[in-house]
């Protein structure tokens, strides 16, 4: 029997965030499906500039992140198959696989929509083609239900100011929005940067601004404060796809100009945009002290000594705001903080108890139950842990 000639793919994708490590793991799943690869993976950042070894590359294909011109003019002369994973389209006859952009938008979109945000604003980037198409569907969307969107880009890399000048235009931005807002980042790294801004401003999030990212960088996400709700996007289906193309192109077959878009998993939500947007200031402050001191096992009385209104007025406008009261919402908090630990701990539920505030684990389960319609113990293990 003949053997398979083995291929050698070189991979031109950075490791140093998480979209890209995530089409390298698509693009290892495709690789283990019997697929007689040797794999050449060099160290990278984004927008490297092009090492020496790409002009004598003897492999069969490449698959690459084609962000800047002296990465496609080096990738120009080399006659292999080639797929392009960038939306930079350097080499535009390239055939190329991205993250579905539009559908991307439209999901940010929609859940702002559904916590309540009547007024929306986009932070983009404008050196990133994906950027600027979901910054336009976005916009659009807005326009359709007669919103008006107010946008912000960070300078293009040519015309590229300081940090401390683009740091300067973004708090100026943000300290401009009329509030509350709900407010889509083109990445997760600019939604972290908003956050830091916001909270430099002393703005309330969720409760004055609502604020989703993109890529889902769980790291990320959970360092952000508060941490941040994300568009999770198919990083592991955009390699697969990306992989499977090239296995094509190198068994024969011809695509030019190719365009694969894979559409987003869904919306991951987190505190960034978790709670209904009022635009009363007393119940946002309300909000954000229930938020930080629910495990405390604090009383609705703790919350009204944080204010500057009676009980009385405080009940009835909180009640107005958000449909529960506010010992509802204390529990409702503190029931999600307990749900978490569950699932991304292995304290005890004697030991969450005791970090809630619950004077024993008995009553914890009873009230977990009551909330979850499952005790914690079976929550626990019906989630694998």
């Amino acid at each position: 029997m003949k053997l398979e000639k083995g291929k050698k793919v070189a991979l031109l994708i950075e490791t140093s965030n998480s979209y890209a490590r995530g089409v390298l793991r698509g693009i290892i799943g495709y690789k283990r499906q019997d697929r007689n690869w040797s794999i050449f993976l060099p160290e990278l950042v984004r927008g490297s500039l092009p090492s020496s070894w790409i002009s004598g590359w003897q492999g069969d294909g490449i698959i690459a992140r084609i962000e800047n011109k002296a990465i496609a003019k080096a990738l120009s002369h080399i006659d292999v198959p080639i797929v392009d994973v960038s939306a930079g389209r350097h080499l535009p006859k390239l055939p190329w696989v991205e993250t579905d952009d539009s559908e991307i938008a439209s999901l940010g979109f929609s859940h702002l929509l559904s916590i309540g945000c009547e007024k929306l604003a986009f932070c983009g980037d404008s050196r990133f083609n994906w950027s600027k198409w979901r910054q336009q569907k976005f916009e659009s969307l807005c326009k359709e239900h007669g919103i008006e969107c107010i946008s912000f880009s960070k300078s293009t890399k040519e015309h590229r100011s300081s940090w401390k000048l683009e740091r300067t235009r973004l708090l100026k931005w943000v300290s401009d929005l009329p509030r509350p807002i709900g407010v889509m980042a083109c990445y997760d790294i600019l939604a972290q940067q908003l956050l830091d801004v916001c909270q430099e401003l002393e703005i309330f999030v969720p409760e004055q601004m609502s604020v989703v990212g993109v890529d889902n960088d769980h790291l990320l996400c959970e360092l952000s404060s508060p941490s941040l709700t994300s568009v999770e996007t198919d990083t592991y289906a955009t390699g697969m796809e990306a992989a499977s193309l090239l296995d094509r192109m190198m068994a024969g077959e011809k695509f030019v100009d190719e365009v694969t878009r894979v559409k987003p998993l869904r919306i991951v939500v987190r505190q960034s945009t978790d709670t209904i947007a009022t635009e009363d200031p007393e119940i946002a402050k309300a909000i954000k002290f229930i938020r930080e001191n629910a495990h405390l096992g604090i009383l609705v009385n703790d919350v009204v000594n944080s204010l500057s209104v009676s009980r009385r007025v405080f009940e009835r406008r909180f009640k107005k705001a958000i449909g529960r009261t506010p010992l509802q919402e204390i529990r409702r908090v503190k029931i999600e903080s307990v749900r978490k630990m569950l699932l991304e701990t292995d304290l005890t539920v004697g030991e969450i108890a005791l970090r809630h505030g619950f004077d024993n684990k008995e009553y914890l389960i009873v009230s977990f139950k009551e909330v979850m319609g499952i005790t914690p113990m079976r929550y626990r293990q019906s989630h694998g842990r």
